[in-house]
């Protein structure tokens, strides 16, 4: 049964959420409008007043204002106490989560591994909701809220694990943007029925990506991820993309994943194909970090005509995921992600007739749902080295 300072601290934990929801809201509103975040303060979009303080509490404003602005009578969305509550909700669970599994024994209910991973995860779910809310408004995934998050996921395995620890979350990341790298890729072969792809990415693409899954099937993820900037090096200085045959990187990786575990020593079916995956994740995420550096030259080719499985938001949205709960959260997540992505596109094609469905708010259900049905990920690598009691 909890005690008092708990339910203060998840009773906080609330408040605080509730509080970054509001600013949420300001994100998923101005950021794909292209609008500073901080300036002009919070006004109505249809009067342009200038909100005040009782206009700003979260969920109760709007209540009392009955959806309404309080200057010009216009309704207001009732997104905005949605995702306030929600934010509010999934930090108090949060807190919950990690409260609970520190204290283990009472010792460790308030050590520093309980805040950092508290706020870490806070940081991932608001990361995630504000992600999903733009993705569903646009079909796009900020780089905001994608790399950002996997960039803190990283750090934070640092503090807390150290070298060993920094390891550990990288292997997670490289592994879970590779299993979306690999499904992205893969699919979009299928749909151009197995062509080549008219319009591929300069200086690095998919193609690189699948040159990096080849080569890391047989010689490991930095061997394959070498492989990848390789070619991207060749790219430039031939100022062109090199061809890379899909079916020779990608199908070749495919067979090559089977073929290795046969052919070489110490190289199981397994090995092969987590090196390959790990290889393709880690040259994803070298490509969205270059996107992120020169977004003014970026290539879509979902625009140009080549059909896409998904977005690369997605793979970069799982290698922040796989920062934060390694790899076996991030295969765990995958599955559900895919399921309950499946279930919203039947409900918005029954709704709205539209078939495409972004698939980011599926992941990150599958995220959260990982994350809360399982262990901690930072609490059980703690235990494994010692520094927490088994």
């Amino acid at each position: 049964m909890m005690g008092y300072v708990e339910l203060f601290i998840i009773g906080f934990a609330f408040l605080f959420g509730s509080l970054i929801g509001s600013f949420s809201n300001v994100l998923i509103y101005r950021i794909p409008r292209k609008e500073s975040v901080a300036f002009p303060p919070s006004h109505c979009p249809n009067c342009n007043h200038q909100l005040g303080v009782l206009d700003l509490f979260p969920i109760f404003s709007w209540l009392y204002l009955r959806g309404k602005c309080r200057y010009c009578g216009h309704p207001i969305s009732s997104r905005y106490p949605i995702i306030e509550l929600i934010s509010g909700l999934g930090y108090a669970l949060i807190a919950w989560k990690v409260f609970s599994n520190y204290s283990l024994g009472t010792q460790y209910g308030f050590s520093r591994n309980y805040i950092l991973e508290a706020l870490g995860m806070m940081f991932l779910y608001t990361c995630l909701l504000v992600g999903s809310a733009i993705d569903l408004e646009t079909k796009l995934l900020p780089d905001e809220f994608t790399l950002l998050p996997l960039l803190v996921g990283l750090a934070l395995s640092v503090w807390i694990g150290g070298v060993s620890g920094f390891y550990r979350a990288l292997e997670g990341a490289m592994f879970g943007a590779g299993i979306l790298a690999f499904v992205a890729g893969f699919f979009a072969w299928v749909l151009r029925r197995f062509r080549e792809p008219k319009f591929p990415s300069f200086p690095v693409g998919y193609l690189n990506i699948h040159l990096a899954f080849l080569v890391g099937a047989w010689l490991g993820p930095i061997y394959g991820v070498g492989a990848g900037v390789l070619l991207t090096i060749v790219n430039l200085v031939f100022k062109r993309v090199i061809p890379m045959p899909d079916f020779l990187t990608l199908g070749g990786g495919i067979i090559s994943i089977f073929v290795s575990s046969s052919v070489l020593q110490n190289h199981s079916l397994t090995s092969s194909a987590y090196g390959a995956l790990q290889a393709a994740g880690g040259m994803a995420l070298l490509a969205g970090l270059y996107w992120w550096l020169t977004p003014e030259s970026e290539d879509n080719d979902s625009a140009d005509g080549d059909p896409v499985a998904f977005g690369f938001g997605d793979v970069k949205l799982w290698g922040a995921v796989g920062a934060v709960l390694f790899w076996q959260g991030a295969i765990f997540g995958f599955f559900i992600g895919v399921f309950a992505g499946a279930i919203f596109g039947v409900i918005q094609k029954a709704r709205t007739g539209d078939s495409q469905l972004p698939f980011g708010p599926g992941l990150a259900l599958g995220a959260l749902i990982a994350y809360f049905t399982n262990s901690s990920p930072f609490l059980n690598y703690l235990q494994n080295v010692g520094i927490l009691g088994k």
